[in-house]
């Protein structure tokens, strides 16, 4: 079948994208092929669609759950047998997953890096009809990429199992020397390169600074209206700005990490068809989105990266019409982000000290804990141990990245509470405890069936509705539990863990320290390229961003927020140099007589008399005043 034909038939499109065709052919044309598209560029098809071509399966490593479970999702729902095996099941259903690749005829089977390290992965892999290896985010497999990850050496061994099978890297972002270490990392022979430009013409790059965000974020979502995106730091900052928006009026909903996964694909449903146009989110938003018709990405803190800045600013105009990439920065925000990514960067010490901590905590022992999945309760932890909870959060993210642990904060097990009295019997309670009102309000207003059966219940939400501390809110509902009025379920875990390797404590830790100090370094260089750019009040944004990713000799792109100042200012400048002109048409003035005349600012008059000096349309006279010549 011609990929024309696949294109057509599974996902109704009529053309191809950009570079995809030609990536698509030199796949089957079994080349090993490097494809640098950016966000929106449409990575996916340029493997998915060789794998349905060829007989056999192709194996996809990312190391990104969400986005392989999103992918075999999608591909599911176009009758595509696709599988994904990922970091915490059991070895029985993984046993029988890997049968179900080598007989049950799958045309994807989508695995983390982790897997291969298994004994048992590597021998059925072995026995697989392999016909395709596409690596995703390949850039991870680089020392030199921005989310280097040890575990993707493993991918090596593919090549070593399959050796007349080709290989497909696929990345947004990656410079010149993340591209040479990850084709030589991956054994590429006969290449073919494929390196779209950075560049998106459509995307007004802006940079507001500000003290009030809220009233830009305003501003911004009534003057260009549609599809949003807004992006922020936390999950508190998730809900307060959707909030916000709610009370003014918006058509809005949010999206992070602790909301249920049908919650989740509710909310994701109602943006993606217009019933709701803005979506307040945290960086877990957006992978794997394809909505065309996004008008406005909005950035309320700094990111972390330009990576992920221009991944995530890439979501607005897919459709090719003007839309907006907006960021807003308050004067503390570069010390915040310093503070945030740099101050609470742990060294090699401290992150073996979070990994003895919190082996002990779930008392694993030496040699043990391969693969055992525990509940964990992050304050809890840090409490316990007296740990500073930014430093140990960026640890326990250290190790993950590094294929220690994997640190899933997905809150799958959130409280629970139930109303087990009647309406009147709540009255009349209320009646004698007044402080708890809003409380009880909130909860009666959010959760409908929570008189008749436990109710999940998201506790930020009822603090933030209830105007309230998460101590108050826990003071409340115990005192509420004491007198039987509720059911109370208090959730004893907010994250997961899953210790991929067996304790060994030193000689676990000691090999990742050169990596990690590494890590270290490009975080700061990354920090830097973000204020820098934040800072530069002269080159187009644009300009600036292909700069970043080597994309040199660019133009000014016209419509940033650097290039419609200067537009600006031209035209202003044009409009004080005609109205001199006129005032001088019939008598002539003095400097200061010009100004009081114009009511414009010194400097500008200055600079404007001074070029239509130079232009020879004014001059001096013998009284020191300004007249046409």
């Amino acid at each position: 079948m011609h990929p024309i034909q696949v294109l057509e038939q599974y996902w109704n499109y009529t053309s191809f994208k950009p570079f995809q065709k030609d990536i698509i052919d030199a796949v089957l044309n079994n080349k090993d092929t490097f494809a640098l598209l950016p966000t929106g560029g449409g990575k996916s098809i340029c493997f998915q669609i060789p794998a349905l071509i060829r007989p056999g399966i192709c194996i996809v490593i990312s190391p990104l759950i969400a986005l392989m479970k999103d992918q075999v999702k999608r591909l599911k729902q176009k009758d595509i047998k696709a599988i994904a095996i990922t970091s915490g099941i059991s070895y029985q259903d993984l046993d029988t997953k890997l049968n179900n690749c080598i007989y049950g005829n799958y045309k994807l089977l989508y695995i983390s890096p982790e897997r291969l390290q298994q004994p048992i992965v590597k021998e059925r892999i072995e026995q697989m009809p392999v016909n395709l290896i596409a690596v995703d985010e390949a850039h991870c497999i680089s020392q030199w990429g921005n989310d280097f990850r040890p575990a993707y050496s493993n991918i090596a061994i593919l090549r070593q199992i399959h050796p007349s099978v080709n290989c497909i890297a696929l990345t947004a972002t990656a410079k010149s020397d993340v591209i040479k270490d990850t084709m030589a990392s991956l054994d590429f022979v006969d290449t073919k390169l494929f390196k779209a430009s950075f560049k998106r013409d459509n995307i007004s790059y802006q940079v507001i600074e500000t003290e009030d965000k809220n009233y830009e974020l305003e501003r911004i979502l009534t003057t260009h209206k549609g599809a949003s995106i807004i992006y922020v730091r936390s999950r508190k900052a998730c809900i307060e700005v959707n909030t916000f928006l709610s009370s003014k009026g918006f058509s809005t909903t949010y999206f992070h990490g602790g909301i249920s996964s049908k919650e989740k694909t509710k909310r994701l449903e109602h943006w993606t068809n217009n019933r709701v146009c803005i979506m307040v989110a945290t960086t877990a938003f957006g992978m794997g989105i394809d909505k065309p018709d996004v008008k406005s990405v909005i950035h309320y803190n700094l990111p972390e990266s330009l990576e992920s800045y221009y991944q995530e600013a890439g979501r607005a105009g897919r459709n090719g019409a003007r839309a907006f990439a907006f960021l807003l920065k308050k004067p503390i925000d570069e010390q915040r982000l310093k503070a945030q990514f740099l101050g609470a960067l742990p060294d090699a010490n401290t992150i073996k000290h979070v990994y003895r901590k919190l082996c002990n905590f779930f008392q694993i022992s030496y040699g043990e804990g391969d693969q055992t999945k525990h509940q964990l309760n992050f304050k809890d932890f840090c409490k316990t141990y007296d740990l500073k909870a930014g430093i140990t959060y960026n640890a326990l993210q250290i190790l993950d990245r590094n294929s220690i642990i994997s640190f899933d904060q997905q809150f799958s097990h959130k409280t629970k509470i139930q109303f087990l009295v009647t309406n009147d019997e709540l009255f009349k309670y209320l009646e004698r405890h007044k402080n708890h009102n809003s409380i009880i309000k909130a909860l009666l207003r959010t959760y409908g069936g929570i008189f008749d059966h436990p109710t999940k219940v998201n506790l930020d939400i009822v603090a933030n509705k209830a105007n309230c501390s998460d101590k108050q809110l826990f003071a409340v509902l115990k005192d509420l539990k004491k007198h039987n009025i509720i059911s109370l379920d208090i959730a004893n875990s907010d994250s997961e863990i899953t210790f991929i390797k067996p304790r060994e404590d030193e000689k676990t830790i000691n090999p990742l320290i050169p990596i990690i100090e590494q890590q270290q370094r490009i975080k700061e260089s990354q920090i830097k390229a973000v204020v820098d750019y934040t800072n530069n009040t002269i080159k187009c944004k644009s300009v600036q961003l292909l700069d970043y990713f080597e994309e040199p000799d660019t133009e000014d792109c016209g419509i940033c927020s650097i290039c419609t100042a200067t537009n600006n200012k031209k035209k202003n400048t044009e409009q004080l140099m005609q109205a001199v002109l006129s005032e001088l048409q019939d008598r002539d003035l003095g400097s200061r007589a010009i100004q009081i005349a114009l009511s414009c600012n010194t400097n500008d008059l200055m600079k404007v008399l001074k070029v239509l000096m130079e232009k020879d349309l004014i001059t001096i006279t013998s009284k020191n005043t300004y007249t046409l010549k």
